[in-house]
């Protein structure tokens, strides 16, 4: 389990998957403890840095009040990716008060010629979103609407 530190969390991200962690079958990153986060909104960045061809890989994002039971779906979850590349997801968990704990499950596929086991080289970040940027968010949609 890792421990959510808010000063740390503003100026570095915490790894929900380690950078160029290599996959071939599904798995689980570490808990998160993010109780001590003073918003509830973070930003996830999946960074896909290897692969290799006809292969996808879900990455979803499981909630939890205690970190040892885990929600039975995912809270978020990113569109299947299919190359390297680098996405972002907003995760809010303002409608999800209980949640006091993250972690990242992913799914590899593969299909058509050559090896049937897939090869993923990976990692996701999560990143407090500061309450300013909130703020000002927010304020900027109420015109728009």
């Amino acid at each position: 389990m890792i421990c959510y530190n808010p000063l740390a969390m503003m100026a570095t991200n915490t790894a929900l998957v380690p950078a160029k962690t290599v996959v071939s079958a599904k798995g689980d990153g570490p808990a998160i403890d993010i109780s001590g986060a003073s918003n509830r909104v973070f930003l996830v960045t999946l960074a896909i840095t290897k692969i290799i061809e006809q292969e996808s890989l879900d990455l979803s994002i499981y909630g939890s009040a205690d970190g040892a039971a885990w929600s039975a779906k995912p809270i978020a979850a990113f569109p299947q990716k299919f190359y390297c590349e680098e996405s972002p997801l907003l995760l809010d968990l303002t409608a999800h008060p209980d949640v006091k704990f993250v972690r990242a499950h992913w799914e590899v596929a593969r299909w058509g010629r050559g090896t049937e086991t897939p090869m993923f080289e990976f990692g996701a970040t999560l990143k407090e979103v500061p309450a300013e940027i909130l703020k000002e968010v927010r304020a900027e949609a109420k015109l728009m609407a």
